[in-house]
């Protein structure tokens, strides 16, 4: 599922006065809508492993990741937001389990918190990394190109994860 989402690039569509759409490409691909997602509708365990799959898929087998893959990929800025998914699948799975009756709030509320561990995850692996002298990019830079330009897609993106999953929560439930 995460696979299948990092490839579906994310957009809004708006119709224009002459009955014509426009497309708005956002900064951001379902990558990580995938992994809430599947925490959400699956809980804390079935998200956890998926991410730690997802891992080592992109690690040691397939370049999944979006910016391709292999064991190099852990020398890239861009890996500790990887590693992110992890505590925020979890997460994200631990809470909705945790109320019973949640509804479009709880489940936006929870895939935010969990966007945000993600984003902390990889903004610490950017320090990390600037410290050890792991990247010539300035610090600056390497956030607002991997936090902060992306952000606002994927809260948006959040909103509409909330949305898809208690539509598929409810279908599952009645099947």
């Amino acid at each position: 599922m995460i696979i299948i989402c990092a490839m579906i690039p994310s957009a809004i569509i708006l119709p224009q006065k002459d009955l014509s759409l426009s497309i708005i490409q956002l900064q951001s691909t379902w990558q990580i809508q995938g992994i809430l997602l599947i925490s959400l509708i699956c809980g804390a365990q079935v998200g956890l492993i998926c991410s730690i799959s997802y891992l080592i898929i992109g690690l040691f087998y397939l370049p999944v990741f979006h910016g391709g893959g292999s064991i190099g990929y852990i020398l890239t800025p861009e890996f500790g937001y990887i590693i992110g998914f992890i505590p925020a699948a979890w997460t994200c799975g631990f809470l909705s389990q945790k109320k019973n009756n949640s509804n479009l709030l709880d489940y936006s509320i929870y895939t935010i918190i969990s966007l945000a561990i993600l984003h902390v995850s990889g903004i610490f692996y950017l320090f990390i990394g600037k410290i050890f002298g792991g990247w010539s990019y300035n610090l600056i830079d390497l956030i607002l190109i991997n936090t902060l330009i992306p952000l606002p897609s994927q809260l948006l993106l959040c909103l509409t994860t909330s949305l898809l999953s208690l539509l598929l929560k409810k279908l599952l439930v009645k099947t």
